[in-house]
């Protein structure tokens, strides 16, 4: 299993707004730089029979208008894509729309920096109530994923994966992610005494016990 503190201290983590046509919107921008090529890295993000190996199952049609499903977990629709370089698409969950945009650079031969920023309309009092760790600590699960498969080969076993999120050591990666993601939050111009109670209930949802 890959180094979860290494992993953590490795990803850069933003806080930001952006105007819309439908509005002003919250951004969180999650980034890491691969040991790997640039070709490898798109390949594994866009690719429908090796995203599972370290995302989760995917169905759909992953080209420019069509839409895929992450089974169990969002859905969309693919808006742009310009390889090896970028993609857009929607993300659908819970009944809501947001949009990411995936933006991959080659820094060398063998180093691919990637980022992904998550854009979404948040009211001001949702936005409070859990900041930005709601979906970051997610996509720091997700990307953590990425790194072992890009560093190993390895595919992702998703009843392990559930485990060890689970786990004592799930949990504490999961802690710090929310508070890295509360200090980006603070960063941004966040009040401090807010973004810290905001990251206090959403760990608390994180890792909460199953019913």
């Amino acid at each position: 299993m890959i180094d979860a503190t290494h992993q953590i201290n490795a990803v850069r983590r933003q806080v930001g707004s952006c105007t819309l046509e439908e509005g002003e919107a919250r951004t969180i921008t999650i980034g890491q730089t691969y040991d790997a090529p640039i070709d490898d890295v798109w390949d594994a993000c866009t690719n429908i029979e090796r995203i599972p190996c370290w995302l989760m199952p995917i169905t759909g049609d992953l080209r420019v208008g069509g839409t895929y499903q992450l089974v169990g977990n969002a859905s969309g629709t693919v808006t742009s894509c310009d390889p090896p370089n970028a993609f857009a698409a929607t993300w659908e969950y819970g009944g809501e729309v947001s949009w990411i945009e995936v933006r991959l650079a080659r820094e060398s031969a063998e180093r691919t920096r990637l980022d992904i920023e998550h854009i979404a309309k948040v009211g001001d009092s949702k936005w409070a109530e859990f900041g930005p760790g709601a979906v970051g600590v997610g996509w720091d699960m997700m990307v953590l994923g990425l790194a072992l498969h890009l560093s190993t080969g390895a595919s992702n076993d998703p009843e392990e994966s559930m485990a060890w999120a689970m786990s004592e050591d799930g949990a504490k990666f999961m802690m710090q992610s929310n508070d890295l993601w509360r200090d980006a939050n603070i960063a941004a111009g966040a009040d401090r005494a807010v973004a810290e109670e905001a990251a206090a209930r959403t760990i608390a949802a994180y890792t909460a016990p199953p019913e």
